[in-house]
């Protein structure tokens, strides 16, 4: 099981360093984009984490994938350079999740899911944004799904609210309502 701890260390003092620097939000689509390539080959994972690869092998791997990324910030690089340094890469996809936090906390932004039956258009989940945010008083990034099992309507989750219009949901509370009687 991976520290957490040792991850917020890491994190809190990448953003420390970005926000220094006035690249918190640049560092974060970077780092979560790095995480994300990493996460989706299972090759890179395996050089990058397996401890029978040599810390050489690591560094000229992270340098390649820098390379490959284009312009990155210079605090990102050296902190990656660092993490490959410490043998410490393995926690990467926690650094970057809990870096994405600070850094929506610091900005007062929270993150969100809306799950709905077909996909919803650019306008209606900027106007639902638009309505979390008087809800919750933060800014309010969402992220679509698309589950057709929700029948209809849209459930929303910000933060460990969830605001739940599906009709599938309704049905089932009128289910359990029927069964009472």
């Amino acid at each position: 099981m991976v520290n957490v701890s040792i991850a917020r260390r890491y994190a809190r003092a990448l953003l420390d360093v970005a926000t220094e620097a006035g690249r918190a939000d640049a560092v974060s689509e970077q780092l979560s984009s790095f995480s994300s390539s990493i996460g989706q080959s299972r090759e890179l994972a395996d050089v990058l984490f397996n401890p029978a690869f040599t810390r050489d092998q690591r560094t000229g791997v992270v340098e390649a994938l820098l390379k490959a990324i284009g312009p990155v910030e210079p605090v990102l690089a050296n902190s990656l350079r660092l993490l490959v340094d410490r043998n410490r890469l393995g926690y990467l996809p926690d650094i970057a999740r809990l870096y994405r936090d600070m850094v929506d906390a610091q900005a007062g932004r929270v993150r969100g899911h809306v799950t709905s039956a077909v996909p919803l258009s650019t306008d209606t989940l900027q106007s639902l944004a638009g309505n979390l945010k008087q809800l919750t008083q933060r800014n309010v990034v969402l992220e679509s799904r698309v589950d057709p099992s929700v029948l209809g309507g849209i459930a929303a989750q910000v933060g460990s609210t969830l605001y739940d219009g599906t009709l599938r949901t309704q049905l089932e509370q009128l289910r359990r309502e029927l069964k009472q009687r």
